[in-house]
């Protein structure tokens, strides 16, 4: 959530910010936030100098009836009780736009970085890093795209998972469904070095998801349990943030690392008829989460950090990737600076994004009101977010289908994979 205090004292600062983002829409959207606020500040004012005046009345009630002047002391009480009535209206006028001011301000997206690109929207994303790995050609037997290569192996059934759960769930059998788990392993033994493993709830509380961003505004892409105010988490990010919410850390402890292995839920509302076959969309995906809190003076090279480590995880695997940043057009909801890996799939012939990592400053941390104290200060201050999705595996499992499929049909296992993978080496064809 944006600072009300920085879109108080700069204004200008703030709308130059948003209109980098390219939607004329949030403008309107800010100015409403600027009157909102200010009717909140007036509403608060004219309450202040009511309180004022009852504790005034209140004493010149005492004195007038020390003196014995009970007409004067009714008099006064009458004022008294009219300005009670008067403060009891602001009040509930102060709850509405108060109430009003919070809804906007918690759809405004957060100000993109000074050096995020400019852009209006994905085709405007730079290129930073690569592509690397990339073969000159691929052959014939590699332009197969994954899905047909999963049934001849036998380690996909998406047509059974349909029958248990609808559209737009997978299920991995055998080897396929190893090769998700290695992957996922692979990932958080990479990162055990300086990262520590959390296990998160699935389930979380609409406040969880509210810290993050993904409400309000993105309620329709979410599972919701309404009965018990619940949602499965769309990313490990969600309950990882919200792990420090309402607490305050000294500065000593930041900046604090957290990874998270988990199983992701996304309704994917607005995907109808879209990546409907195979792994590269789906209703329920697993995924490696790193996480960092931190100061704002140390996120920029967390960032850098956390984007590194997800490249050597791809690296590492041997698959061709590319790294491109963010354009402020394409930006998500709560970024600030924001990265993406991606992988080449030659059977689908795209390139396939695997992995983002982002700089959230602190509009997560105001949200969840995740602070810090530094030492030897009054006060505390609203920590830094990052986060990266270290390895998500539908779009990695596809890659490495398509990418190291041979003549003879089977698929070998990048190296790194073979330890979690029960002495496979390769998945062959069903006889």
């Amino acid at each position: 959530m944006i600072d009300v205090r920085l879109l108080r004292n700069d204004p200008q600062l703030v709308k130059a910010a948003l209109a980098r983002r390219g939607k004329p829409e949030l403008l309107v959207q800010l100015d409403t936030a600027i009157s909102l606020d200010e009717q909140v500040r007036d509403i608060t004012a004219r309450r202040d100098t009511i309180r004022a005046r009852v504790n005034e009345l209140s004493k010149l009630v005492g004195t007038a009836r020390r003196n014995g002047d009970s007409d004067e002391a009714e008099k006064l009480q009458a004022e008294s009780r009219s300005l009670g009535d008067d403060e009891k209206s602001l009040a509930e006028s102060f709850e509405t736009a108060q109430g009003q001011l919070r809804d906007v301000m918690l759809r405004l997206p957060n100000l993109p970085h000074a050096d995020a690109p400019d852009g209006a929207s994905d085709h405007d994303n730079p290129l930073v890093i690569g592509p690397n790995q990339m073969p000159s050609s691929f052959a014939e037997h590699q332009r197969m795209p994954h899905w047909e290569i999963a049934d001849s192996l036998g380690i996909l059934d998406n047509e059974r998972a349909v029958k248990l759960s609808g559209a737009m769930f997978t299920m991995q059998r055998g080897a396929g469904a190893m090769l998700s788990r290695a992957l996922c392993q692979y990932a958080l033994d990479m990162n055990a070095d300086a990262f520590e493993e959390i296990r998160p709830p699935s389930l979380v509380t609409t406040a969880t998801l509210t810290a993050t961003g993904q409400l309000p505004k993105f309620a329709e892409d979410a599972y919701a349990i309404e009965r018990d105010d619940l949602w499965c988490i769309p990313t490990a990010e969600a309950p990882l943030t919200s792990m420090y919410a309402g607490e305050v850390l000294e500065e000593s402890q930041l900046p604090l690392r957290l990874m998270a292995y988990s199983s992701c839920y996304r309704r994917e509302a607005g995907s109808a008829g879209r990546d409907t076959r195979g792994m590269l969309r789906a209703h329920e995906f697993d995924k490696v989460e790193i996480f960092a809190l931190s100061t704002p003076e140390t996120a920029d090279e967390l960032l850098i950090e956390l984007r590194d480590r997800a490249e050597r995880l791809i690296a590492g695997l041997g698959l061709p990737y590319r790294i491109i940043e963010i354009c402020t057009g394409d930006m998500g909801q709560s970024h600030h600076r924001s990265f993406d890996i991606e992988v080449y799939a030659p059977g689908c012939d795209n390139w396939l994004e695997v992995s983002s990592v982002s700089w959230f400053s602190d509009y997560q941390g105001r949200r969840a009101d995740i602070r810090y104290r530094k030492v030897g200060e009054k006060g505390t201050h609203i920590a830094n977010t990052l986060n990266g999705s270290a390895l998500a595996v539908p779009r990695v499992w596809a890659a490495i289908m398509e990418n190291f499929r041979q003549a003879d049909g089977s698929v070998v296992i990048p190296e790194v994979l073979r330890p979690y993978m029960r002495g496979l080496e390769h998945i062959s064809p069903k006889s």
